[in-house]
């Protein structure tokens, strides 16, 4: 099972996430991603830094790690504009991209109408997953689609795509595993034991990707999989 992080975007900088960036590559870990957020959840006031040129800047500065979104929304920009954004970044970073696509929920509805974005039904979004995805795959870029509701977890197995699952058990990743590919993301324990207890759950589960939610540093979470045998480097 391979192991990411979550870079820190809700930040008037970039600066952290650059940081958090090459402290992952020096560290082993297999990843790095980032939020699709016009704010960080329920906290409008706060900066989020766009997905899309973070990771463009970020594929400069490395040479290993995997580059994606967790998840990137659709429904933010045309559909073509999406698929354009992620391809550009899989060309940048020689083929080092890793996205998860996701339809949203009314936990985000704010920030689309904040800015005059229609937050289309859900019916509308979950056909603009499946076309997204489908496209990218065309392109030669892997893609997740961030699961949920029955009817976005149906979608990843028609096309094919991995599902991704937000803080899911190991046993509900053991059973999805049972029809296809799953990848984990969510926070970890703050314990190490805990979290590597959590991490070796997962593996045996049948995860292919564990994703840990940014912890302020990647120690922790380095430490965590360590602790539960995962290779890293």
């Amino acid at each position: 099972m391979r192991v990411g992080i979550v870079l820190p975007t809700f930040e008037p900088s970039a600066a952290p996430a650059f940081a958090a960036a090459d402290e992952a590559e020096r560290a082993g870990l297999h990843g790095v991603f980032a939020y699709d957020h016009l704010w960080p959840m329920g906290q409008p006031g706060r900066p989020a830094i766009s997905p899309y040129p973070l990771l463009g800047a970020v594929s400069a500065r490395t040479s290993r790690v995997a580059l994606g979104t967790l998840v990137a929304r659709v429904g933010l920009v045309p559909d073509e504009v999406l698929v354009a954004e992620l391809v550009t970044l899989h060309a940048l970073s020689s083929g080092r991209a890793v996205v998860a696509i996701g339809a949203g929920d009314a936990k985000s509805a704010a920030e689309n109408l904040a800015y005059g974005v229609a937050f289309e039904p859900p019916a509308t979004r979950r056909e603009r997953v499946r076309s997204v995805v489908t496209r990218l795959s065309l392109d030669g870029v892997p893609a997740w689609v961030g699961g949920g509701a029955p009817e976005t977890d149906a979608i990843a197995r028609e096309v094919g795509a991995a599902l991704n699952l937000w803080g899911a058990a190991p046993e509900a990743v053991a059973r999805a595993a049972l029809d296809g590919e799953v990848t984990w993301a969510g926070m970890l324990p703050e314990d190490v034991g805990a979290a590597a207890a959590l991490l070796s759950g997962l593996a045996r589960a049948g995860a292919s990707w564990a994703v840990a939610g940014w912890a302020g540093s990647s120690e922790p979470v380095v430490a965590a999989a360590s602790a539960a045998g995962l290779a890293l480097g």
